[in-house]
Formats: C-alpha cells, sequence, structure tokens
C-alpha cells in the first residue's frame, strides 16, 4: 500500500521539523512520510553530512514524466475520481509528491492511439490538433493544470509531417514514410502554430526540442536530423521564427543519447551546435536519453559550455531491465537516472511514460512494446495501480526539491552504496535527497548551519528530507 500523504504534504514546514520520506526496494515502506525534530549542531564524526549553501550549482526547474496518448487514454479509462485522486497523489504540492515538469509528443510518439502529425493534408495551412490531442491529451493536461498551475510542459516531435520528408539531402526524393526520412519543409511553422494552439488552449508550453532521438530512424515515428542540419534549423528557420512571433518557449538541442549512438560523425551533437554562435543564441540547452553511453559526458558538455543547460528527458524501464523488480530498480535508478543526472548538472529530470496498462500498451508497432510506465493501471478494472521505480524516484526529488531550488554543496560522509544531493528552495527551505543502497540500516547526521537532525535510513532505501533553518 503506497502511504502518500493527503492533507499536509511538502507544503507543511515549521521551524522544528524535518520532513521526511522513505521508500525501502521491499515495498515495506512506499513513500512514507515522517517527521523529526531538528536540533542543535553535531560534532563530526563518519556519518555526519554537512551541508553548505555558499557552494552553488544549477537552479533546477523541475522533475517529471512523459503524459503521452497512451498515459491519457489510460487515465481517461478510470473513474474521475480515481483519476483525480492519483493526479493529486502525483502533481499536487500540497497533496502529493509535486512533480512540476512532464513531456508531451508534437503529434504522436510510439505510445499514442496511431501513426499521426498535426498536418497530415499537404500545406502547413492545414495544421489543426488531432483527435488524440483533443480527446485525451488536452483533458488531461487541463486537470493536471488545475492541480498545478505552474507546471512546466516540453514537447518534442517523434516526426515532421511525411509530405516534408526526403529521403536524402541530395537526391531530394519524396519520403512518404512515418520512420526515416529527412526534413525538407517550412517545419518551423508548423512548431509556431503548435506552440499558439497549445496556449489557445491554455496550456503554455515551457521548452521545446527539435526531434526525439534525432540519430534513430527506427521507432514507429521517426525523422533523421543530423547536427549539422539541426544546426541549420535552428539558426535559420525555428529560432528566426519563434523571435518573428514573440514566443519565448525555450529551445532545446538534440534530445538522445549519451553516445550518440555511436555515430562517430555525431559525436558531441549539441557542443557542435554551441560552436555556431547565432544558432547557440537560440538554443537553452541540450537534453539527454540514457539508452547508450555514460551520464559522465553531462560534465563533458557542462565543463566545455557552462553558459548552456542540461535537461534529462527520458528513460524507461522494461522487461529487458527486470523493469517491475522494485528490489533492483530503485536502486539503480536512484543512481542512474535521479541523483546521477542532477549531480551532474540537470536541471530537470523527465522519465518516459507516467502511466501504461498492465499489458504494455496502448502502443505502436514499430515502437517500443516491452516498456512499462512509471506506474501501471490494470486494465480489467482501469483503477489497480501498481507502482514502479521510476514512479517513486521523481517523487523523492519532487517532494523536497522545488522549482527555482539550487544545488548547494553537501561533503562528509562517504560511503560505497551511499549517494546524496542537496539543495535550498527559494522559500529558504533546505533539503536532501539521499540513497542508502546497502545492506544494513545506516544512521544519518545532517549539520545545517547551527542546527542537525539524525536519522536511521533503511537497508537498500531513498529518503528525502526537507527543513526550514529559521
Amino acid at each position: 500500500m503506497v502511504l502518500i500523504c493527503l492533507n499536509a504534504c511538502s507544503g507543511a514546514k515549521t521551524s522544528d521539523n524535518v520532513t521526511v520520506y522513505v521508500t525501502t526496494n521491499d515495498r515495506a515502506k512506499d513513500f512514507v512520510r515522517s517527521e523529526i525534530a531538528l536540533g542543535d549542531k553535531q560534532a563530526a564524526s563518519p556519518s555526519v553530512i554537512t551541508i553548505d549553501p555558499s557552494v552553488r550549482y544549477q537552479t533546477m526547474d523541475g522533475f517529471g514524466a512523459a503524459v503521452t496518448g497512451s498515459t491519457c487514454y489510460n487515465l481517461m479509462r478510470m473513474a474521475p475520481e480515481d483519476r483525480t485522486a492519483f493526479l493529486k497523489e502525483t502533481f499536487s504540492d500540497t497533496e502529493g509528491m509535486g512533480y512540476s515538469y512532464i513531456r508531451i509528443s508534437i503529434g504522436c510518439s510510439d505510445f499514442s492511439l496511431s501513426e499521426y502529425t498535426c498536418c497530415d493534408t499537404k500545406g502547413v495551412e492545414n495544421f489543426a490538433l488531432q483527435s488524440e490531442e483533443k480527446e485525451y491529451v488536452i483533458p488531461i493536461l487541463k486537470e493536471i493544470l488545475a492541480i498545478s498551475p505552474s507546471i512546466k510542459i516540453l514537447g518534442s516531435p517523434w516526426t515532421c509531417p511525411r509530405w516534408m520528408k526526403v529521403d536524402n539531402l541530395k537526391d531530394l526524393r519524396p519520403f512518404e514514410s512515418w520512420t526515416s526520412g529527412q526534413l525538407y519543409q517550412d517545419y518551423a511553422t508548423y512548431f509556431v502554430k503548435w506552440i499558439q494552439a497549445m496556449e489557445a488552449e491554455g496550456i503554455p508550453i515551457e521548452a521545446i526540442t527539435p526531434q526525439n532521438e534525432p540519430l534513430n530512424r527506427g521507432n514507429s515515428a521517426s525523422l533523421f536530423m543530423g547536427w549539422e542540419e539541426q544546426l541549420s534549423f535552428v539558426r535559420d528557420a525555428l529560432g528566426p521564427k519563434l523571435k518573428e512571433t514573440g514566443l519565448k518557449t525555450k529551445i532545446y538541442a538534440f534530445d538522445h543519447n549519451y553516445n550518440y549512438d555511436n555515430m562517430l560523425e555525431q559525436q558531441g551533437y549539441p557542443m557542435k551546435i554551441y560552436e555556431d554562435e547565432n544558432a547557440a543564441s537560440f538554443l537553452t540547452g541540450a537534453a539527454y536519453h540514457n539508452y547508450g553511453g555514460d551520464r559522465e559526458e553531462l560534465n563533458n558538455v557542462n565543463g566545455k559550455f557552462p553558459d548552456k543547460e542540461l535537461i534529462f528527458t527520458e528513460t524507461s524501464i522494461g522487461m529487458w531491465n527486470d523493469g517491475r523488480n522494485l528490489e533492483k530498480r530503485l536502486m539503480e535508478d536512484m543512481e542512474e537516472t535521479a541523483l546521477g543526472t542532477v549531480n551532474n548538472w540537470c536541471k530537470a529530470v523527465i522519465v518516459w511514460n507516467l502511466m501504461l496498462d498492465n499489458e504494455r500498451g496502448p502502443n505502436r508497432e514499430g515502437g517500443c512494446q516491452t516498456c512499462y510506465g512509471a506506474v501501471d493501471i490494470d486494465r480489467s478494472d482501469y483503477k489497480t495501480i501498481t507502482r514502479n521505480s521510476h514512479y517513486y524516484i521523481i517523487g523523492h526529488l519532487s517532494s523536497v526539491v522545488k522549482p527555482g531550488a539550487v544545488r548547494i554543496g553537501s561533503k562528509g560522509y562517504t560511503a560505497d552504496g551511499i549517494m546524496y544531493s542537496a539543495f535550498e528552495n527559494l522559500d529558504g527551505t533546505e533539503a536532501l535527497v539521499l540513497l542508502n543502497n546497502t545492506d544494513g540500516t545506516k544512521n544519518i547526521t545532517v549539520n545545517s548551519g547551527e542546527r542537525s537532525f539524525t536519522y536511521e535510513v533503511p537497508a537498500k532505501a531513498v529518503a528525502s528530507f526537507r527543513w526550514n533553518l529559521y
């Protein structure tokens, strides 16, 4: 049973208490909330973590999951009261985990009900939102915005309209396929029309990426866009078009794997674009996935271009990585996806599908048919929910680290299996998110200013803390 607080969750703080959330990989504690007392500062010892707000890193934008067409379809199959309860549990800052960033597809993804774009009839003047947006995605987004009005939304396309594609940029032969092909049309206007159409529905778009997984020619819908193409598209079309229309939507480059799919000519993809000053002027930063390579690439990019932001926009669990086994996945995913990306300069962390059904769907042929959701809902009743590792790792960040928080210094306790990160929120509260990937309980003391607290973190557990010093 999940013990999500329903009355005074992350918003309730007192000067003498620390709010704690704990999840163990054996489900003995599923995001259990408690409070402990703040005391006087403790003397240094091997298990003391000292918070140092004078050391400041990146400012956090938020944490969340993808709200795909499949996610929205499953949510709409729920009874309204059950859906509202789940959405509050997930997105409310006062009654739940406080998820603060979501990703949606521009047109279809491999987790849509069909292959489509918003302009399948030739001519960009024929742009229109389609039934998937109107019947599923937009209604769910409006429900989420009613719960969390400030939530950030990132849009990414899986493909441009097929009539915009050619087989290659030399021969320019039409390429009427959902998968692969290259871009050769006025695609920037399509983005502008999509952003404006969503905003007309009351759904503000914080950011976009020009292409989901631009080096992936497969998937049920895809488009190949090498770094040179993306540079030209951003510099000569997309960036100027957004500026011309007065849209403040951010653009993040790349949106693909750490290892650039092992394509030699694509290594350092976003950094190659940054080297063009005109293109770089339109880019807020770059987005990454972790289906290949090492997260150390994030440090590499930040070291060379510290003025450009980094966000993490997709990772999945599935049949290939024992995705429903919390004993394994909670530890690995917290280390790799959550703390691993944040500690390597990412300002946002977004996992893949928020909700799939217990048969891993709905999904598209040619796309991922072995993926699990952050949560899985039983389609025999559209009520019974299994919460998987991705749901918890995002919740442990979003519950105590709020948009605008700054990652700050934390030092002292070092041991194999222990990993943590500290933050200062805009309201003056501080936060610590800690992973105990060991077989024993760890008695952790946290020194913050002249105050401290001690907590026994269970074995194989994640613990999040938030406290007010004053």
